[in-house]
C-alpha cells in the first residue's frame, strides 16, 4: 500500500474570483411568506441568506488565506487507498495527530453530514495530550469521507462496506493493527460496517454519539422485547420521543431528495454557492442545541463542501447508498456486533430512541446521557466528548473485555 503523503489545503485563487462572481449574481427567492424575516418554519429566512451571502463574497473570502492557515495547522496527509472489488483506488484526505505518549490508543474519528474533519478539531488536542498518566491518551486519525472534502469521489457501485474498507486500510496504513472508533451521523454508519468487517482483525471498540438501533423484536430479541413491554418510557424519553417523531414528519425533505434523487438537487449543490449555503445552514441552525454559530464557522463548513475534491453535491452519494445497499445501510448498521459498544446520548439529537433499545447493538460498556447538546456532539459539546471517551477507554474499564492491551 502506498505511504501517506504531506497534505496542505490551497483553493486557487480562480475558484474564490468564481465564487464571488456567483454570488454577486445570485436572485434570491421572494421572502413574502416569511415577512418579518425570522421563522424557520419554511427554511432559512431570506434576509439571514442574503446577509451571510454578501459576508462570504467579501470579508469571508478576503480572510479566507487566515481561515486556509488555521485549518494547515493541523497535521494533514493524503494517501491512496485501493477497494480490490471496484478495482479503483481512491484518495483518502486525513489529519493524523500522534500523542507523545507511548501508551496512547490509536482512534479513528468518522464525521458526519454536513460536517467534515473539521469536526475533529475541538477535541484533537484534549484528545492527544491525555489528562494524566491514569487516564488514556489517543493517536488520532480524522479523515475526510469518501465524496467529502478533500478526499475522492467515489465510483459506481460504491457502498458502505467499502468505506468500512477504506477507513480500516487507512489504519493499517498508519501503523496501528488495532483501533478503537469515535463516530456520529454518517461515520457512525461507517463504524458498524467497519465492526461488522473487522471486528475480529483490529476493530477493537466503538464509541458512538448517534446510536441507531431498530426496536427489539419478539422474535430477534425475545428477553429485551418482553422487558420493554413492562418497562414504561421515562418523561425523558417520552420527550425524545416526540422530538424524533417531529423531524421524522418534518425535517426529512433532505434525506428523501438526496437518498432517491440525489443527481436532481446536484444540479444546484454544485452549481449554486447559494443553495448550498441554505442547505447547509438550515441544519446547522435545526440540528443543534441553540449553539451560536458565527458567521465565519457557518461559512467554513460550507466552503470545505464548495471546494472539495469531489465537489458541492457529491456527499449525497453517501445517502443514495444508505437506501441502494443490500439490506438499506440503516438495517445493516443494526445488527448485533459483539464488539465493546460505548454511548453517549444528547437529549437534543434529532433521533433519540428508547435507551433500552442500544442492546440490540452490542455489548454495551459504557453509556452516559447530556441533556444539552445537540447533533454535532464534538462541535456543540467538545467536554463531553472528551471526557466520555476518556471514560469509556480509561485503563482497566469494561471495554477491554479482558482481551485488550495496548
Amino acid at each position: 500500500m502506498a505511504t501517506p503523503r504531506p497534505y496542505r489545503i490551497s483553493i486557487p485563487v480562480s475558484k474564490h474570483e468564481q465564487l464571488q462572481q456567483k454570488l454577486f449574481m445570485t436572485r434570491f427567492p421572494s421572502d413574502a411568506a416569511d415577512s418579518d424575516g425570522s421563522s424557520w418554519g419554511q427554511g432559512p429566512p431570506v434576509n439571514e441568506i442574503q446577509r451571510l451571502s454578501r459576508f462570504w463574497q467579501t470579508e469571508y473570502t478576503s480572510n479566507w488565506q487566515k481561515v486556509e492557515a488555521r485549518l494547515n495547522l493541523l497535521p494533514q496527509y493524503i494517501i491512496s487507498i485501493p477497494v480490490e472489488d471496484l478495482a479503483h483506488t481512491y484518495d483518502i484526505h486525513f489529519v493524523h495527530k500522534k500523542s507523545d505518549r507511548k501508551d496512547a490508543i490509536p482512534l479513528l474519528f468518522l464525521h458526519g453530514w454536513p460536517g467534515s474533519f473539521i469536526e475533529v478539531t475541538k477535541i484533537v488536542d484534549d484528545l492527544t495530550t491525555g489528562n494524566g498518566e491514569d487516564g488514556p491518551a489517543f493517536h488520532v486519525v480524522a479523515p475526510s469521507l469518501v465524496d467529502f472534502g478533500f478526499s475522492s469521489r467515489s465510483t459506481k457501485g460504491f457502498r458502505f462496506q467499502h468505506h468500512a474498507e477504506v477507513c480500516h486500510r487507512l489504519m493499517k496504513a498508519c501503523g496501528y493493527d488495532r483501533y478503537v472508533v469515535q463516530a456520529g451521523d454518517v461515520g457512525s454508519l461507517v463504524a458498524r460496517y467497519m465492526a461488522k468487517q473487522y471486528g475480529s482483525t483490529g476493530f477493537v471498540a466503538l464509541h458512538t454519539n448517534t446510536p441507531a438501533p431498530m426496536e427489539p423484536t419478539k422474535e430477534k430479541h425475545p428477553e429485551l422485547h418482553d422487558q420493554l413491554q413492562s418497562t414504561p418510557l421515562t418523561e425523558t424519553e417520552q420527550q425524545c420521543m416526540q422530538r424524533t417523531a417531529n423531524f421524522m414528519s418534518h425535517g426529512r425533505g433532505y434525506y428523501s431528495m438526496m437518498s432517491t434523487k440525489p443527481t436532481t438537487i446536484g444540479y444546484s449543490l454544485s452549481d449554486s454557492p447559494v443553495a448550498l449555503l441554505a442547505w447547509i445552514y438550515e441544519k446547522l441552525h435545526d440540528w443543534s442545541d441553540d449553539y451560536p454559530w458565527s458567521d465565519e464557522e457557518i461559512l467554513t463548513w460550507v466552503s470545505i463542501y464548495y471546494f472539495s475534491t469531489a465537489g458541492p453535491e457529491a456527499s449525497s452519494n453517501a445517502y443514495y447508498a444508505m437506501e441502494h445497499d443490500e439490506p438499506p445501510a440503516f438495517v445493516g448498521a443494526a445488527e448485533y456486533v459483539d464488539v465493546p459498544l460505548g454511548i453517549s446520548r444528547f437529549q437534543n439529537d434529532l433521533i433519540v430512541l428508547p435507551k433500552m433499545w442500544n442492546k440490540t447493538l452490542g455489548p454495551i460498556v459504557f453509556e452516559e446521557e447530556h441533556a444539552r447538546g445537540g447533533h454535532f456532539a464534538a462541535w456543540e459539546r467538545p467536554d463531553a466528548i472528551v471526557k466520555d471517551l476518556r471514560a469509556m477507554f480509561a485503563k482497566g474499564g469494561a471495554w477491554e473485555s479482558g482481551k485488550v492491551t495496548w
